[in-house]
């Protein structure tokens, strides 16, 4: 298999694809969660026999305070309190973090609040109807509030293709993630949260940083058909999941918007899947237990995550 280009894309094929995807109404016309919908307790409990290892991977990158040209707005990590009391026991330590978290650097899940499109969410909200400077009133992460279990699948690409990474650009449709699956001896099912690892982390490892907006592989806009017909319930990757450059004019993440506003699937961005790589290949299997666990944020548009994947 070959690099994928990320080929151009007209606004109306964009449009087009835009309503062939869109799950408006399809639970309801206050549903908030999506895609989610997919993964029911039938679903739940199937993916919780697939752990015979015990064997739990983190897939959540370090939180990062320097900045850099793929992360613009550092963390910030501080002790707010030494031992300096003196007397009664005990003595505490503590500090602070804080994080604008939407980027290229912090592993998070976005909400189905966080992108509108045309100035409209998810199921037909107007954005300006629904967010403010509080947060959202509809579908804000506090909808996940009982978190994910699911089944996870891994869609290694550059162990398919026996490379160390995907060079950007690059752009993996439908029928690339179905040859990487194949390859791998997974297939999608009802449910699933589906990772795609490029190898952006480890590229970053080896070449240094640089800024994935001007130049990143992740999906083209034509593998959401995959994921769809499938009924994937949750998307991640090791980069923000969409390839840059964008190949449709004016508009920057397509992945995003196809996704997120038009069939209610929130993203996983900027996970870090090297050791889910590594384990998936020592046990011979590329599917898992995930459990996600988003902070309780009432009107956030997301929130840092780890992802824990269970072997």
């Amino acid at each position: 298999m070959t690099t994928s280009a990320n080929a151009p894309l007209s606004v109306q094929d964009f449009e087009l694809l835009f309503d062939e995807l869109k799950n408006w109404g399809r639970w309801g016309p206050d549903d908030e969660l999506g895609t989610l919908n997919f993964l029911g307790p039938a679903e739940v409990i199937a993916a919780c026999k697939l752990v015979t290892q015990g064997r739990r991977v983190p897939l959540s990158r370090r939180l990062d305070t320097s900045s850099g040209p793929d992360n613009q707005r550092p963390a910030l990590h501080y002790m707010t309190r030494m031992a300096e009391r003196a007397g009664s026991e005990p003595t505490f330590y503590m500090d602070f973090f804080g994080t604008d978290y939407h980027g290229k650097s912090v592993s998070h899940i976005d909400a189905l609040c966080h992108v509108a499109y045309k100035g409209v969410l998810y199921n037909g909200r107007r954005g300006d109807e629904t967010v403010n400077s509080t947060g959202s009133s509809f579908a804000p992460i506090s909808a996940l509030a009982s978190g994910v279990a699911a089944r996870g699948v891994l869609l290694d690409a550059p162990r398919a293709r026996r490379v160390d990474w995907l060079e950007p650009p690059c752009a993996l449709g439908s029928e690339d993630l179905g040859e990487i699956a194949s390859a791998l001896g997974v297939e999608l099912r009802r449910g699933d949260v589906v990772l795609v690892r490029t190898g952006h982390v480890r590229r970053r490892q080896a070449l240094g940083p640089w800024d994935p907006d001007l130049s990143s592989a992740g999906l083209a806009s034509s593998s959401l058909r995959l994921l769809a017909d499938c009924q994937v319930a949750l998307l991640g990757g090791d980069g923000d999941n969409d390839a840059h450059p964008s190949p449709v004019p004016e508009i920057d993440h397509p992945v995003h918007i196809l996704a997120m506003n038009a069939m209610g699937m929130c993203l996983l961005d900027n996970l870090d899947l090297e050791a889910l790589s590594a384990a998936c290949e020592e046990a011979g299997t590329f599917e898992f237990l995930l459990t996600v666990a988003p902070l309780i944020i009432p009107g956030g548009t997301g929130s840092p995550v780890n992802p824990i994947a269970i072997l």
